[in-house]
């Protein structure tokens, strides 16, 4: 890609760059086919985990993330609490939203189930997962 470019300064002396509208469509498809190809070169390495239907509408029908984490990771409900040194009870509970965890909690019981913290957190504002 050939882009012609122009350095301007701005009063508050930021230089800035302007472009045709042309060559930023063209930078800006380039950089989103590039994110594309990252993201699928992730999924090749299973460093990117992806669902089937079946399993997007098992995660939008479990009562919270962490249920359906759960499920997914073939854990018992004993196994995750053991991993993260708690009582089966407790995982009962935040499964079904009866109670709720510390951030230290969370992030232990991500560990054991190899997501990221953000993935089992329920926004009480945004939904699940979001």
């Amino acid at each position: 890609m050939n882009v012609k470019i122009q350095t301007i300064e701005i009063p508050g002396g930021e230089p800035m760059v302007v472009m045709t509208r042309s060559d930023f469509e063209a930078l800006r498809d380039a950089a989103d086919a590039a994110e594309a190809a990252a993201v699928r070169a992730g999924i090749a390495r299973g460093e990117i985990e992806t669902f089937t239907e079946e399993e997007t509408l098992a995660y939008l029908a479990a009562a919270t993330p962490l249920a359906f984490w759960r499920r997914r990771r073939g854990l018992s409900q004993q196994a995750l609490a053991a991993a993260a040194g708690i009582s089966q009870s407790y995982v009962a509970d935040l499964e079904a939203g009866r109670r709720k965890g510390d951030p230290a909690l969370f992030l232990r019981l991500a560990r054991a189930l190899g997501v990221a913290m953000e993935a089992i957190v329920v926004d009480e504002e945004r939904g699940a997962g979001e």
